[in-house]
């Protein structure tokens, strides 16, 4: 059978959302094993292990994690090698990107990135051109390396928790790696990933610095929110929150677009949501263009009217 090698890179005390899906996929494609470039507590690797996974790779020394994406890369390839791997999933974040795409050319394999459905055959469909054109497409050198977007599978159940058997691998770090200096934890909100939410509620030039009514909705949903770049340039939110060319690639469920005008830039980081609602004043918005649902009105009447609505529905 296939060993489908799954890439990590731990950031929390438990599984996220996407580590989850990915461990889902891959288990629905053959024995799975896991490349774990970071630390991590017993209960993590309990976790994992609750996904059928058998064993899992690490860095013989954590000097992997100081450096940024060159270290990970040649450990994720001597993980592809000792496993004997015959697919390698990634998520999609730029970072797991760049890792496949450094790890493809040690590994002179083909790469395909931005993921949203995998078949048996290993045919993957992905959205090109901002969401305007939907492709299918296949590795055909070497071994299929894959990034896949978030809220495109759906997690399986984990079974019961077990441990992994560890397997350490000695890395050679390139010399010239970028490295990191400091770290900063970002305060918890309680709201999920941005990139992982199944409901987004985003923000605009139009909400005029208030967030407030975004993030009521938001919370009511069990969602993240998120902004366009003229509201994070403006200072009214943090540039971790950006969505769109420039910044952060979503894919939720749900995706609530408000007082965004929906230029291309905007598009390109959220088109491939799978339902879009738009709630903007000027009826002559782009972002109705791609819009499931269309409202047209102040956001300032209508979000609290639909958050009550919601809070009364129970929902």
């Amino acid at each position: 059978m296939t060993t489908v090698l799954v890439y990590l890179d731990h950031a929390g005390a438990s599984l996220a959302k996407g580590e989850r899906e990915l461990l889902s996929l891959g288990a629905s494609l053959g024995d799975v094993a896991v490349a774990l470039a970071g630390e991590a507590e017993q209960t993590y690797l309990d976790g994992i292990g609750s996904y059928g996974v058998g064993t899992v790779y690490r860095p013989a020394s954590a000097e992997v994690s100081d450096v940024l994406v060159a270290g990970k890369a040649v450990f994720l390839t001597e993980a592809v090698r000792a496993a004997g791997a015959g697919i390698v999933l990634l998520g999609n974040s730029y970072e797991a990107k760049e890792i496949a795409g450094r790890a493809g050319v040690r590994l002179e394999s083909g790469v395909i990135t931005d993921v949203v459905a995998l078949d048996g055959d290993l045919t993957a469909t992905k959205a090109d051109f901002a969401g305007s054109y939907t492709v299918d497409c296949r590795v055909r050198t070497g071994i299929p390396i894959l990034t896949i977007k978030p809220n495109s599978v759906e997690a399986a159940e984990a079974g019961i928790s077990s441990s992994p058997r560890e397997e350490r691998l000695a890395v050679d770090v390139p010399v010239a790696a970028a490295r990191v200096t400091g770290r900063t934890e970002k305060p918890a909100s309680g709201r999920p990933e941005l990139t992982e939410a199944r409901v987004i509620v985003a923000g605009g030039r139009g909400v005029d610095g208030d967030f407030g009514p975004l993030e009521e909705l938001a919370d009511v949903l069990g969602g993240a929110v998120g902004a366009s770049r003229a509201a994070t340039d403006a200072g009214w939110i943090e540039h971790s929150a950006q969505i769109g060319q420039t910044g952060k690639t979503v894919s939720p469920q749900l995706y609530i677009s408000v007082g965004i005008s929906g230029a291309i830039q905007q598009k390109a980081g959220m088109q491939t949501s799978k339902v879009i609602v738009a709630i903007n004043k000027d009826a002559d918005s782009p972002v109705f263009e791609i819009a499931d649902f269309g409202v047209v009105g102040d956001l300032r009447s209508v979000l609290p009217q639909a958050t009550e609505e919601i809070r009364k529905r129970g929902l």
